[in-house]
């Protein structure tokens, strides 16, 4: 079985039609067969605030989408706690040097939780940690 941490890049262009990334994006993802992908509450946060700003159809659509992962039985949406924004806030610290968001670093965290290794992402930030990003 394939796991993968899905990152706010991978839901927007999957999302969005409009979006550079999306013929790969969702070329890449009808090929998923045999797969467990892994998000966080916080990232689904950033997908929605991504939206916020559009008109109310397109905000009802993106609510839909999120409410859709939410309810796929192959996606694991680990919930956002009080515990994992300090650990996440511990782990910016120690990046003051870097230019990661909160979403990013709590994100690595838990991708290094689950042992996940592959994430659904352009975003160069998860290289320098050691992961590596599906769409360069």
């Amino acid at each position: 079985m394939n796991l993968f941490f899905v990152d706010t890049f991978y839901w927007i262009a999957l999302s969005n039609p409009r979006d550079q990334w999306h013929g790969r994006v969702l070329a890449f993802h009808t090929t998923l067969d045999t797969y467990r992908l892994y998000t966080t509450d916080e990232v689904l946060m950033e997908f929605l605030t991504f939206y916020s700003v559009g008109a109310p159809y397109v905000r009802r659509r993106a609510a839909l989408f999120a409410r859709n992962i939410l309810a796929n039985p192959f996606i694991i949406v680990l919930p956002q706690t009080h515990t994992s924004f300090l650990e996440g806030l511990s782990f910016y610290e120690a990046r003051l040097d870097k230019e990661y968001s909160m979403t990013d670093c709590i994100s690595m965290l838990v991708m290094r939780h689950e042992r996940l290794t592959d994430v659904l992402t352009n975003d160069h930030h998860f290289t320098q940690e050691g992961f590596h990003i599906l769409f360069p």
